[in-house]
């Protein structure tokens, strides 16, 4: 589990982020820990990342640039895996924070876990799944925050809906999901905490998160479902259970 005193590193990559979503990102990233360092990468020199200037100030991030002197080459990226590399052997952080949607951080996300230190992911859903595994956690930016209105940068999205029982049961992804992390994190009478079933779904699905179905909480998730009974008990501990067949039909 993460602990809030967790130093971490914050790399943003501007060509790939609006700054209308880093105040949820930022936001989220304190939940895992203290933003040591904080960084944004790209051309300053391009109109469309004007928008950083105001958003990199108001938040205390260092703007890196870096030129593009090839075309058809990404030298934003390439700049910020050589500092992430630099951070990396200092040995000072617990986590890194990779803002992107860009496949390309890949390997920076493999070879910093090899590291034995915790990659959060923040990219947009259409984040290829390579990037999204190689992370210990992915969050997606849609579900964290919906930008301003008066943004033109970046259109206004909807708050996620949340799913019905038939949706839910209907997404096999999440089913066999829980049912894994269930019955792997029970107790011999088939009762399992929340906690380590939490964990376990975030092992096998770095992008999961009850959020991704609109629901604020994993319990409220589970109960949606209807096919576990979630209670608390007097300790305040949450446990799961999967439900009889029978009474874990669809109303």
């Amino acid at each position: 589990m993460p602990e809030s005193n967790d130093l971490l590193a914050v790399l943003i990559d501007a060509d790939n982020v609006s700054p209308a979503r880093i105040d949820a990102v930022l936001t989220e990233v304190a939940r895992f820990g203290t933003a040591s360092v904080k960084r944004v990468y790209g051309d300053w020199t391009k109109p469309h990342l004007r928008g950083w200037k105001d958003a990199a100030s108001a938040h205390v991030i260092q703007p890196i640039q870096q030129f593009d002197n090839t075309t058809g080459k990404n030298a934003t990226d390439s700049a910020l895996i050589i500092d992430a590399m630099d951070l990396l052997y200092t040995g000072r952080f617990q986590g890194f924070c990779i803002v992107s949607s860009d496949s390309d951080f890949t390997r920076l996300a493999a070879r910093i876990r090899e590291q034995g230190i915790t990659v959060y992911g923040f990219g947009e859903r259409k984040t290829p799944e390579s990037f999204r595994n190689a992370c210990d956690r992915f969050t997606y930016l849609e579900v964290i925050d919906a930008p301003k209105e008066s943004d033109a940068a970046e259109p206004a999205t909807q708050p996620v809906a949340k799913a019905d029982q038939q949706r839910l049961r209907t997404d096999g992804r999440l089913v066999i999901a829980l049912r894994v992390a269930v019955s792997t994190a029970a107790d011999e009478s088939g009762r399992a905490n929340l906690s380590p079933v939490g964990s376990l779904l975030r092992k096998q699905q770095p992008d999961f998160d009850s959020r991704n179905w609109g629901y604020a909480k994993l319990s409220d998730l589970i109960r949606a479902t209807g096919l576990y009974d979630v209670k608390v008990q007097t300790n305040g501990t949450v446990v799961v259970a999967a439900k009889p067949k029978a009474t874990a039909k669809a109303p």
